[in-house]
């Protein structure tokens, strides 16, 4: 659908791929954001054979942008970033470039570089504009992102799910904490959970979580906003916590409190260079690490909590 009467730009800023997600939450905060590509992506038989990650291209609609003002918020986000020691300070440069675009519906076009991926042994991502057929014994996961991050692309998510296939055991009771798409609690459900409760602190994501259960035949999956001081009061079989290094750290103990003694637990979204603090903070709520898993930068430490 075109839309009249406005201007659209297109933001491509430079960045190391490890702030992706982030710097899409800043833009999506104080801009009239249209549309995100994140990654130009080229597949092939379900397998990514080329991809563009280092540039995140934003579609604006505004009447005008000043390009020095532009440039200097987000000079001042990195360096708030790197203050606050979320990252090290190799965010990429944040160089950014404006152009003015054509009138089309930006919130569609990003669509044409999401294809069906293979996220792990057994689940394929398929956006729902797609169609996909599956194979042997495959799980299609079908997800609309919305407002939320989540597509199942990110290597963070990829882990969750990979622990998920190896741990997870079948009937389980499931928590996954910082759900955004809700992604991860429809795959545990799809691979034979019982039970799944979803919490994220941003209740703006949650109607695009209920949306992708609903697609998928798993309504049952509940659905509601908590913050750290207020997780569910029930406990867990398993936990997903996809959420950034100091959180994961400083949520600790009401991570260990939802967990059934022997459940387990795949912490996620961690930079290798930042594992230790993760690691340092399990070990001092006397939580066993199973195993480590990494993908590209991204660690996803399986614990457990013993009886």
């Amino acid at each position: 659908m075109q839309v009249k009467n406005k201007t659209y730009w297109e933001l491509c800023i430079e960045i190391n791929p490890i702030c992706a997600d982030i710097l899409c939450d800043i833009i999506q905060s104080e801009f009239d954001c249209e549309g995100i590509i994140t990654a130009e992506e080229k597949y092939k038989n379900l397998e990514l054979v080329s991809s563009v990650n280092n540039v995140i291209k934003a579609y604006i609609s505004a009447d005008k942008l000043d390009f020095d003002e532009i440039k200097n918020f987000f000079y001042s986000k990195k360096q708030d970033l790197i203050q606050k020691e979320i990252f090290s300070e190799d965010l990429g440069s944040w160089n950014v470039t404006i152009k003015k675009q054509e009138i089309v519906d930006w919130s569609k076009k990003w669509k044409e570089h999401w294809k069906p991926s293979k996220i792990s042994q057994r689940i394929v991502i398929c956006p729902t504009w797609e169609i996909y057929t599956p194979q042997n014994d495959e799980i299609v996961v079908n997800i609309d992102p919305g407002n939320a991050f989540g597509t199942g692309t990110h290597a963070t998510t990829q882990l969750c799910v990979k622990a998920a296939e190896k741990y997870m055991k079948k009937d389980s009771v499931i928590a996954d904490i910082g759900c955004g798409s809700g992604i991860l609690a429809i795959c545990a459900m799809k691979l034979g959970a019982k039970q799944a409760d979803a919490v994220d602190n941003d209740d703006t994501v949650l109607e695009t979580a209920q949306n992708n259960a609903f697609i998928n035949n798993e309504s049952t999956i509940k659905f509601k906003t908590a913050t750290s001081e207020i997780l569910p009061s029930a406990t867990y079989d398993f936990v997903f916590a996809n959420i950034l290094h100091n959180i994961l750290a400083e949520i600790m103990p009401d991570l260990k409190r939802i967990m059934k003694n022997n459940a387990k637990i795949v912490l996620s979204g961690i930079l290798e260079e930042k594992k230790d603090i993760v690691i340092n903070a399990l070990k001092n709520n006397n939580m066993k690490i199973i195993e480590e898993m990494q993908q590209q930068e991204w660690v996803a430490l399986i614990a457990q909590k013993e009886s």
